[in-house]
C-alpha cells in the first residue's frame, strides 16, 4: 500500500523531532569519551541492520535486480558509512551550534545534486521556500550570538559539511531504488553494506569500550541513538521518500532547531521570545512552499 503524502510529511516531522534531540544526546556520550565515534557508528549500523533484516524477513519482497546492486552498495557507503562517521567525528571536534549551522546547507546541496542529475525541476516557489526556511533556521540557531568559525573547530566543521554532502548524495541515490522496492528491502541492504564499510574503523575502538563506566544516563543516551536516531529515523525517512522528493525530505532539517527550542521550553530550560515566533513562521511558510511544489511536480518526485 502506497503511503499518503500527509502521513509521509508526519513521518518527516517525527524524524526532525528525533534528530533535533540527537545533537545534545549524542554529544553527551561522545564528549565524555564513553564510546569513540567510529565504535558508536559500528554499533548504530550493526544494530539497525539487524533490526531491518528481522522485520524484512516477515515480508514478501521483490528480488533485487543485478543492475541495482551497485546502487545499493554506493548508498550504503554514502548513507550509512561516510555520513555517519564524519558527522560523529565532526561533532566531537566542533560545537553543536556549528554542526547545526553547517547542516542547514543540506537541502541546498540536495537540490543542486538533483538538478544536475535531472531528478527535479527548479521552481521559484521551491527556491523561495528553501531560502526562507534556511534563514529562519540560521536565525534560531544563532539566536543573536556572534558565531566565529575558528581554527580550533575547522576540522570538525569540514567533516560535518562532507557529511551533509554525503547524505545529499544518499537521498538522491536511494530515491530511485525506493521506486522499485519496498523500503525495508532497500534499507536492510543499505545498512548491511554500510556495516561492512564501517568494520575496519569501528572494531578496534569498540573492543576498548569500558562498559563498566557507563552511568544509567549514558545507557539511555546510547539506546536513544541506536533505536531512534538510527533505526526509526532511517525507516521513516525512506518510507517518506517513496512519495516525496529528496529535496523536500532534506528540507525538514530546518524544523530541528524549532523542535529543539520547543522541547527546551517544555522542560523549562528556555523561554519563547517574540523574535522566535517570527523565525518559526519563516520555517513553517518555507515548509508549506516546498511541500506544495513537491505535490505539483509529480513527474520528478
Amino acid at each position: 500500500m502506497k503511503l499518503s503524502r500527509p502521513i509521509a510529511h508526519l513521518f518527516l516531522f517525527l524524524v526532525a523531532l528525533i534528530y533535533g534531540a540527537n545533537y545534545t544526546i549524542a554529544k553527551e556520550v561522545l564528549d565524555n569519551n564513553y564510546i569513540p565515534p567510529s565504535a558508536f557508528i559500528l554499533m548504530r549500523v550493526g544494530f539497525a541492520a539487524s533490526l531491518f533484516f528481522i522485520f524484512s524477513n516477515r515480508l514478501q519482497t521483490k528480488k533485487i535486480d543485478k543492475q541495482d546492486w551497485p546502487k545499493l552498495i554506493i548508498s550504503g557507503l554514502f548513507g550509512a558509512a561516510i555520513n555517519m562517521l564524519l558527522f560523529f567525528y565532526g561533532l566531537k571536534h566542533t560545537t553543536p551550534i556549528h554542526a547545526a549551522l553547517i547542516m542547514t546547507t543540506t537541502p541546498i546541496l540536495v537540490l543542486v545534486i538533483a538538478l544536475v542529475l535531472g531528478k527535479e525541476i527548479l521552481s521559484l516557489r521551491k527556491l523561495i521556500g528553501i531560502l526562507l526556511g534556511m534563514s529562519g533556521a540560521i536565525l534560531i540557531i544563532t539566536n543573536g550570538q556572534q558565531i566565529e568559525f575558528s581554527g580550533g573547530t575547522v576540522n570538525g566543521d569540514l567533516m560535518v559539511f562532507i557529511n551533509a554532502v554525503s547524505y545529499g548524495i544518499y537521498l538522491i541515490l536511494v530515491k530511485d531504488l525506493l521506486v522499485k522496492y519496498h523500503p525495508l528491502t532497500v534499507i536492510k541492504w543499505v545498512f548491511l553494506f554500510g556495516f561492512i564499510f564501517v568494520i575496519p574503523f569501528g572494531v578496534p575502538p569498540f573492543l576498548e569500550i569500558a562498559w563498566e563506566t557507563f552511568t544509567p544516563k549514558i545507557w539511555w543516551a546510547t539506546g536513544y541513538v541506536l533505536l531512534f536516531t538510527t533505526f526509526f529515523a532511517y525507516l521513516l525517512n525512506v518510507s517518506a521518500l517513496r512519495v516525496i522528493s529528496a529535496s523536500t525530505v532534506s528540507f525538514y532539517i530546518y524544523l530541528q532547531p524549532v523542535l529543539a527550542t520547543i522541547i527546551a521550553m517544555l522542560l523549562k530550560r528556555d523561554t519563547l521570545e517574540s523574535t522566535d515566533v517570527l523565525f518559526f513562521m519563516m520555517i513553517f511558510i518555507g515548509v508549506f512552499l516546498v511541500s506544495k511544489t513537491s505535490n505539483n511536480v509529480t513527474n520528478k518526485d
